[in-house]
């Protein structure tokens, strides 16, 4: 089936909106693109399909009024717009689901909600019991009190690990621009792709970086990323326009005619090997002999210090490592259970050898992800 079929049969589907689709410098929240938006998401639930959405416009929301002309730079007047914007922006949602009867949940996540096994899985839980009630989550990231260092990153990449995370059957990433061109849309020339059916398609895509003006984080550099993400690991997706958003989740036989359609192209995999494969706080790297690359790579093994002979980044034990391969390309990535002062003296060294205390896995098998 192709990849615009697929999510025209989708019975979970997690739509995507960003913070220009709903917002503008000078009005804050635009309530006529909100209500269209939440009238396509009501349609395709009453089609029969459960629906999580992802909003972007939190910190937008919240400059009118605080009194801000644009979106601040500065992570403390970021997070202070978001404490405002947030609940406008469910206070708008709230009221406009009502009018389809449709109740909704807002669903706050930081990264360590995707990263650490008891955060994600209580996320998970808490997303399939609200979908299992009829409520309509609403994700976005905690921006008030996500710090640099604990940042999803974008609402995009947000979206494709909440699809992966609940098992999703389609992603649709909604833009101010109605899909993937093969150069800057606003010059002529440009073509629109309308379907990606391998990574290779992405290759001579040259992206246009967003405007000046921008409400937003992100850009099509993000989306592209976060629909690779989510192709590869067994999830089709389409990149449309917000304005087109009823032809983006039509739910006919022939699916949505609009857009760019990503095939997938890949396998599903665990929530939290899809989240370490695509980890954006990568700490420091670990450079591993062949023989630790053949176990790792070829036979899933854990990686112990003796593999190890070189290491790099100031990192404890918890955070994501990448690893290493002879001819440094990096070959998996997962979670260290060392603190980087700790290593020096205990690499290249057997297990026996080490005192008992020490004679556990560098990184474990289940806590790794391989990158080839």
């Amino acid at each position: 089936m192709t990849a615009r079929g697929q999510l025209a049969a989708a019975r979970r589907i997690v739509v995507k909106v960003g913070s220009s689709s709903l917002t503008s410098l000078d009005g804050g929240l635009d309530p006529l693109r909100l209500d269209a938006l939440v009238d396509a998401l009501a349609a395709r639930r009453a089609a029969g399909s459960q629906v999580v959405l992802v909003s972007s416009g939190a910190i937008a929301a919240g400059l009118a009024p605080l009194g801000l002309s644009r979106r601040p730079r500065d992570l403390a007047t970021q997070q202070a717009a978001a404490a405002v914007g947030q609940l406008l922006l469910a206070q708008a949602y709230a009221a406009s689901f009502a009018r389809h009867e449709q109740a909704i949940g807002q669903v706050l996540l930081t990264a360590d909600d995707m990263i650490r096994r008891a955060n994600y899985r209580n996320a998970q839980r808490t997303l399939e019991r609200l979908l299992g009630l009829g409520v309509l989550p609403v994700v976005n990231e905690n921006d008030t009190v996500a710090t640099d260092e604990i940042r999803v990153g974008d609402n995009d990449r947000l979206a494709a690990l909440v699809a992966h995370l609940i098992g999703a059957d389609g992603l649709v990433l909604l833009s101010d621009v109605d899909g993937l061109y093969d150069g800057d849309p606003r010059l002529p020339g440009s073509r629109l792709i309308g379907e990606v059916e391998a990574p290779s398609d992405l290759e001579t895509v040259r992206i246009a970086r967003p405007g000046e003006g921008s409400l937003g984080r992100g850009g099509m550099a993000t989306k592209i990323t976060a629909a690779a993400m989510a192709a590869a690991a067994g999830i089709p997706v389409l990149l449309a326009a917000s304005e087109d958003v009823t032809s983006a989740l039509d739910a006919s036989e022939v699916g949505p005619k609009v857009g760019t359609a990503f095939q997938p192209s890949g396998r599903r995999m665990s929530a939290r090997r899809f989240w370490l494969r695509h980890a954006a706080d990568v700490r420091g790297s670990l450079d591993l002999d062949a023989g630790a690359v053949a176990a790792v790579i070829g036979r899933r093994r854990s990686l112990l210090a003796a593999g190890i002979h070189g290491i790099s980044g100031d990192f404890v034990a918890g955070d994501v490592v990448d690893l290493v391969g002879p001819h440094g390309v990096v070959v998996a990535r997962g979670v260290v259970g060392f603190d980087a002062t700790e290593l020096p003296s205990l690499i290249g060294r057997r297990s026996r050898d080490l005192a008992p205390e020490q004679r556990r896995e560098v990184v474990h098998a289940d806590d790794l992800v391989p990158l080839t």
